[in-house]
């Protein structure tokens, strides 16, 4: 068998058998398989898409490329949260302290930044410290111990599917429906959970830019779910606007310390609660999602989710004191707010044209290899169907360079369009 005859067939929109799709994910985690391969294949699957059993095998390939674990030693049911990406969207930083503070252990495995999307791992390192390099024997012993984990994916851990995941970023092909859901569900698998809510983001700011699309990503990744004897439900949210205000890795982790407080945007806190009360329903903790939202709520009134929060930092070598302080955060040297050009009600901010220019910024990478400034990004100050008035601020620029500020605030004031009528505000979820 060869990986050229692979990618030739799947090209010519052949279907591959079982065989061949191991074949080529044992190659490409061993390296026999080179990146330009790999890439030529994922550029030909999102052109040509694959069966749901073709993804199903794609999926059991990669999470058997590498360690499986077994988290029934470890704790009663294993729940793992996941988000198909977006802009803004820091919700795992407030969703799982919430959801261990209520008695039910999580433990996650994140990724960096794809695309116009931010990564919860570039995130978290913006507090000084933080490791996200953790072994498996760590990752067990913490959950155990103090009933969270937020940390990378371990090089044991679907290692096919990390280093697919990163030639997706800079290959074109993230937007894969099948490529997404094997990755996503691969993780899932490999990393022991035993159940999962995934919330896929729909619109101009997700991958999946309409329903269809995303409940094609749904039905796919239950299904996968289902094969493969774990518990999956699915939440379809609004990305055509940013999830709550800031933008950028250590904005958006202040973002998140402020909704921890009990305060934060209030459609950031919402979604929060939405997601944690689903995970406390799967996780066998609540019996109904009002209670589950219930207690998530009380956890941030009485500050047992920020002192969870705390405690993860703390157990993950990250200094505590810029939680407790979040001034200390690393700040870009140049800020500036630019105001509504005229009145009217915010019709659309373009949560892809605001990701696109966050990286330009800085903050995200355009290759695999690139650092990221954890200072930059931007604090959007009105949701879609907020009336605004003309020298109203719009929206705040946090920068590190001049040339990149000026471009960055032309973009994402293009971004805002205002109407001269009432504008419905966006759902948060649509099913």
């Amino acid at each position: 068998m060869r990986a050229v005859d692979i990618i030739i067939k799947k090209r010519d929109k052949g279907e591959l058998t079982r065989e061949e799709i191991r074949f080529f994910v044992n190659g490409l985690s061993t390296g026999r398989i080179p990146d330009y391969q790999a890439a030529a294949w994922a550029m030909a699957v999102l052109l040509n898409g694959m069966t749901a059993r073709e993804t199903t095998d794609l999926t059991l390939a990669m999470a058997q490329s590498g360690e499986v674990l077994d988290m029934s030693d470890v704790v009663k049911i294993a729940v793992d949260k996941h988000s198909t990406g977006g802009v803004g969207d820091k919700t795992t930083l407030v969703v799982l302290p919430a959801v261990a503070a209520c008695g039910l252990p999580v433990g996650k495995m994140s990724g960096r930044g794809l695309g116009f999307s931010g990564g919860t791992l570039d995130k978290m390192e913006s507090i000084p410290g933080y490791r996200v390099d953790l072994s498996i024997e760590e990752f067990e012993r913490q959950l155990k111990e103090i009933g969270v984990v937020l940390c990378g994916q371990s090089k044991n851990l679907a290692p096919a599917d990390g280093k697919l995941y990163s030639l997706r970023d800079v290959t074109g092909t993230v937007q894969s429906i099948p490529l997404i859901a094997s990755s996503v569900m691969s993780k899932k698998i490999a990393g022991g959970a035993h159940a999962v809510v995934l919330d896929v983001k729909v619109g101009n700011g997700a991958f999946m830019t309409n329903l269809n699309e995303a409940r094609e990503l749904a039905a796919l990744m239950v299904k996968i779910g289902e094969l493969a004897g774990r518990k999956v439900v699915t939440l379809l949210s609004d990305m055509n606007q940013p999830l709550g205000c800031a933008v950028g890795n250590a904005l958006e982790v202040r973002e998140a310390i402020d909704t921890l407080h009990g305060d934060g945007p209030a459609d950031f806190r919402e979604h929060c609660l939405h997601v944690a009360a689903h995970m406390l329903v799967v996780g066998e903790v609540a019996s109904t999602l009002e209670a589950g939202h219930a207690l998530v709520e009380r956890s941030l009134a009485d500050g047992s989710a920020f002192a969870k929060f705390q405690q993860l930092v703390q157990a993950q070598g990250g200094d505590v004191s810029y939680v407790d302080n979040p001034d200390t955060f690393p700040r870009a040297r140049l800020v500036q707010t630019v105001d509504a050009p005229r009145s009217g009600y915010v019709e659309r901010v373009q949560a892809k044209i605001v990701g696109e220019a966050s990286v330009a910024l800085g903050a995200g990478r355009a290759k695999k290899t690139d650092p990221v400034d954890h200072a930059v990004g931007f604090v959007i100050h009105h949701k879609v169907g907020d009336k605004v008035r003309a020298g109203e601020p719009l929206f705040t620029v946090h920068a590190n360079d001049q040339k990149k500020l000026e471009e960055a605030a032309a973009s994402v004031l293009a971004a805002h369009e205002l109407d001269d009528f009432p504008v419905p505000p966006m759902p948060l979820f649509y099913e």
